[in-house]
């Protein structure tokens, strides 16, 4: 092959990382980055608590609420 090739495919491949790169940023943050952080939390607590059901159920349960409890009191002060 020769070098104008090979510069051109590494050029598609380089492209095609960075849109697959930023298809998956704005998919899973998109415009709420604070709900794709407390996604993580929430997932990081059921795995920590994976042992304890009760007490995973419990806490998990209560992230959650809160976490969409903080980002709809954000979202309405921010309409302000």
């Amino acid at each position: 092959m020769n070098e104008t090739a090979d510069k051109r495919r590494s050029g598609v491949v380089s492209r095609s990382i960075v849109a697959f790169g930023r298809f998956w940023w704005e998919f899973l943050v998109g415009d709420t980055p604070e709900l794709f952080v407390a996604t993580l939390i929430v997932i990081g607590l059921a795995i920590a608590l994976h042992r304890h059901t009760i007490v995973a159920v419990v806490v998990v349960l209560a992230a959650v609420v809160g976490c969409l409890g903080l980002s709809t009191w954000r979202g309405r002060k921010r309409l302000k």
